[in-house]
């Protein structure tokens, strides 16, 4: 016997033929619910929520079109068909206007009801998909992140892909950008969220003692080994293990970690015997992994272990309306801890704050926020409100080019100058001048224009990828997978 199509909920006071449609409509593979009037019909279907309402217009209580409108003032999103013995115009108009999708003339026949109702199902069916997909590109929170940008919602969609899996996940991103806040997504995410989330971050843990750290100790095993100590291994079983700057990782260590990814066993130091643990690794770097290969300071086999799924996080500056999204956040969040009365950022200084590039990600937008709420209060954060922002760094210009040496007065002695604050823009009417005549832009491809950019700079800086991105302001992993691509096209003719 084939499955119920849908779960139908028949509303009609006619017992004759209440018992006729029931019977079409099981012959049809749905499950039915009856109902003989209105306010029966309204709790049958808060306990069992059904895909479509067959709805009569004439019920004992109250009208099919009261119904249909108290049925979506309760949030119902069940397709409603509308049954009459009426099949005026004027009704099929009213019917649709209550929020019907069709509607069937009394007396009907099987093939009739079967047409109606297939159509009906199948439109809520693409409904519920499209909200869903709709939810999915503008959703604005997501495990703790904050934001609804291109980037962040391909970062959201790569978490839920991968949570579910037991594959390895490699983040990358600048200090600031969440990658601690990523790890957490993914394991929440995943069937190990009921399991413990251990992280530990290898750069700061002296180097003779991230083996313990990691793996554990028995007692007497080098000095200050009083008692036995589970590592972060053990103490991550049957969940995750977060190893934050494994970049900083010694080699040495690295091998080690290496073997407990293949085989799942590890030996605590000083121990006689290995012990098994059921550990997911996510790892994170703030620097480009393959660089730190191709310079000897991060085992290859190592990184192919570690890099199944990688997630790259965005700086805030790329992130476009989100960095008002997190300051907005951040700015009712410390206001409520600090028993503040901010609400909000006047214009001005939403202006200020997007037009500053964040060098310090959202880290630093934080703390910006954080100093505003605590030495001041207010309605509205003006710009005076916000602390000095550093200036941020930008490559030098490409130098001149070289022209013979002139001599050159005596220059004074330099004058040490303090080190650049960065500013708001002074918001002035320029005065106005008539434009100058302006010859129409030459307009070429994107990609034609990133390429010969990207280019330029590799043959700037001698070919030297991180330069060259530093110059670009780009991961260098941007240009590493550029460069790949290239290679791959095929050969003109």
């Amino acid at each position: 016997m084939s499955e119920p199509s849908g779960r139908i909920l028949l509303v009609e006071d006619t017992p004759t033929q209440a018992e006729v449609a029931k019977a079409m409509l099981a012959a049809l593979g749905h499950e039915v619910r009856h109902a003989a009037n209105g306010a029966e019909a309204l709790g049958i279907a808060q306990d069992w929520p059904p895909d479509a309402v067959l709805v009569d217009l004439q019920l004992p209580d109250f009208s099919g079109f009261e119904l249909m409108r108290r049925l979506k003032a309760e949030g119902s999103e069940a397709a409603l068909i509308v049954l009459t013995a009426n099949g005026s115009v004027n009704t099929a108009v009213e019917a649709m206007r209550e929020g019907a999708m069709d509607f069937i003339v009394k007396p009907y026949g099987k093939a009739r009801l079967k047409v109606t109702l297939d159509n009906a199902l199948e439109n809520r069916a693409l409904r519920a998909e499209l909200t869903a997909v709709k939810l999915q590109l503008h959703r604005g929170r997501f495990f703790g992140f904050v934001g609804a940008s291109p980037p962040m919602q391909a970062v959201y969609r790569t978490i839920e892909s991968v949570a579910p899996s037991r594959a390895n996940v490699f983040i990358t991103g600048e200090s600031g950008t969440g990658k601690e806040l990523a790890a957490e997504a993914v394991h929440k995410a995943s069937p190990r969220a009921k399991g413990p989330f251990v992280a530990l971050n290898c750069g700061a843990i002296p180097k003779d003692l991230i083996e313990s750290e990691i793996f554990g100790h028995v007692k007497g095993a080098f000095t200050g080994a009083t008692d036995n100590r589970a590592g972060a291994a053990r103490q991550a079983e049957g969940g995750t293990l977060f190893l934050d700057e494994i970049g900083e990782m010694p080699l040495d260590m690295q091998v080690k970690l290496l073997r407990f990814l293949q085989t799942g066993s590890f030996q605590p130091v000083g121990a006689a015997r290995p012990e098994k643990a059921d550990v997911r690794i996510v790892s994170a770097t703030n620097r480009d992994p393959l660089a730190e290969v191709e310079a000897g300071r991060f085992r290859e086999d190592l990184y192919y272990r570690l890099y199944v799924v990688p997630i790259a996080l965005p700086p805030l500056r790329e992130r476009g309306e989100d960095v008002l999204l997190v300051a907005r956040h951040f700015l009712a969040q410390f206001a409520r801890e600090e028993g503040r009365k901010f609400r909000a950022f006047s214009r001005e200084a939403e202006a200020v704050i997007a037009a500053y590039p964040w060098p310090g990600n959202v880290r630093q937008l934080q703390n910006a926020i954080r100093n505003v709420v605590v030495l001041h209060d207010g309605d509205a954060v003006t710009p005076e409100m916000l602390p000095p922002l550093p200036a941020p760094h930008v490559a030098p210009p490409a130098p001149p080019p070289r022209e013979e040496p002139r001599p050159a007065p005596a220059a004074p002695p330099p004058v040490e100058a303090p080190p650049p604050v960065w500013s708001a823009p002074v918001w002035s009417a320029p005065a106005w001048t008539p434009p100058a005549p302006v010859a129409p832009p030459v307009i070429e491809p994107l990609a034609q224009v990133e390429r010969r950019c990207i280019l330029a700079a590799l043959d700037h800086t001698g070919q030297d990828v991180p330069k060259a991105a530093a110059l670009l302001g780009v991961n260098p992993s941007t240009i590493y997978r550029k460069l790949a691509a290239w290679r791959s096209e095929p050969a003109g003719p």
